[in-house]
């Protein structure tokens, strides 16, 4: 199967620039529906954002770390909660990409396809014939109403020994939705709790999660393909680490916009943007945006580099993705509070679009895998000539 050559990086930023003003203007029904907007969904697939991490042979872009990063980073500006779905389908159609190629075939049947899932293994998988029949419950599936496949993680009781957990990909029509995403941030991402019961998923649509966090997967077609020669927990990193940065510039843009207009109560500044401390707050802002992309444009480098030349991961260079990843969420949102903080009683308002912001990359800065301090414990530990005390690395 022929397919044209997929857009370039430029291309897809223009995108998803262009996309801004959509997502800006849904924002308040996102927050309301505490899902993404139908129109949000349509413009975000005809931009051909679902497919930068689909296979190529499937009609997909097979986008490289530096694309995600950018393009992510143009969505935030507009929204966090569509930038954040989008990153996190990324994450798992990429993940759907390490299965055997029939399952492929099936799942990408569709160049659009919408994949979500977790990396939490809250489920119980039962050996069975040909299969395994999964038992639990998910939580935080962000995209969940929206999307066709979810991958999820579930433990596999042994005869001997502690449980496996498996990795598996399942039709969103095998489980049910529970409508409990009632929360302070990232609101519009439709995160909601997934639920199977007795659900059998054939065995070719399983693999062991330790093989898989050793880079040992089921497709013989993606094995040459320099996106799928790296490492599971570096490429969730660097799939979600441009929405916080977006945020960032979302939060510098939206307070440069009022600032004119502006004053500083009980002073006598006519102009906010006059008086000494903004200067040094505004700057301080601006710098910390500046390191955060340092972080994560050195993240995206790495996995980019290390994927050409197909070269084996050291645990220094994968606990380092997560080091990159927890400070460079950590200084975008130390800039959103900064700017936050000089915006005055008035930004209190629903209406004006910080509030809006802060809350949503507190909501990501709380993330498991994201948050600042576990990250630096677990690189600091690596520094000490440690071993890491966990198997996301």
């Amino acid at each position: 199967m022929s397919h044209s050559h997929p857009p370039s990086r430029a291309e897809l930023i223009r995108r998803a620039s262009d996309l801004v003003p959509t997502l800006q203007r849904n924002s308040t029904s996102h927050e309301d529906e505490r899902r993404l907007h139908d129109e949000t969904i349509e413009a975000l697939t005809a931009a051909g954002v679902f497919r930068m991490r689909v296979p190529a042979r499937y009609g997909g872009y097979e986008s490289d770390a530096g694309t995600l990063v950018e393009v992510a980073g143009a969505l935030g500006r507009g929204d966090g909660a569509a930038s954040w779905v989008t990153s996190v389908s990324w994450i798992t159609t990429w993940m759907a990409g390490l299965f055997p190629d029939k399952v492929q075939d099936e799942i990408f049947a569709s160049p659009d396809v919408r994949t979500c899932g977790t990396l939490s293994p809250s489920a119980t998988a039962v050996t069975a014939t040909d299969g395994f029949v999964v038992t639990g419950r998910w939580g935080f599936i962000s995209g969940a109403p929206h999307s066709h496949w979810q991958v999820v993680i579930a433990m596999n009781p042994q005869q001997e020994g502690p449980p496996l957990p498996i990795m598996a990909i399942v039709p969103m029509t095998d489980l049910t939705i529970v409508d409990d995403w009632f929360t302070s941030g990232l609101r519009g991402t439709g995160s909601v709790t997934t639920v199977a019961e007795e659900v059998f998923i054939p065995r070719d649509r399983v693999l062991p999660l330790p093989a898989v966090l050793r880079e040992q997967y089921g497709s013989q077609r993606n094995a040459a393909s320099s996106i799928f020669r790296a490492p599971l927990i570096p490429t969730a990193a660097v799939s979600s680490v441009g929405t916080a940065i977006g945020l960032a510039h979302a939060a510098r843009t939206a307070f440069l916009e009022r600032l004119p207009d502006r004053k500083i109560t009980y002073t006598d500044y006519p102009s906010q943007a006059e008086a000494p401390l903004t200067h040094r707050l505004l700057a301080d802002a601006a710098l910390r945006i500046d390191a955060a992309e340092f972080h994560a444009r050195r993240l995206a480098e790495l996995i980019d580099a290390k994927g050409e030349a197909d070269e084996v991961w050291t645990t220094r260079e994968r606990v380092g993705a997560r080091a990159d990843l927890g400070r460079s969420c950590q200084l975008a949102k130390e800039a959103v509070d900064i700017l936050a903080s000089a915006s005055g009683g008035s930004s209190v308002y629903s209406s004006v679009p910080i509030q809006h912001i802060q809350r949503d990359i507190q909501a990501i800065s709380l993330h498991a895998l994201i948050n600042p301090d576990t990250n630096l414990e677990l690189y600091g530990r690596v520094l000490c000539d440690l071993e890491p005390n966990t198997l996301y690395i």
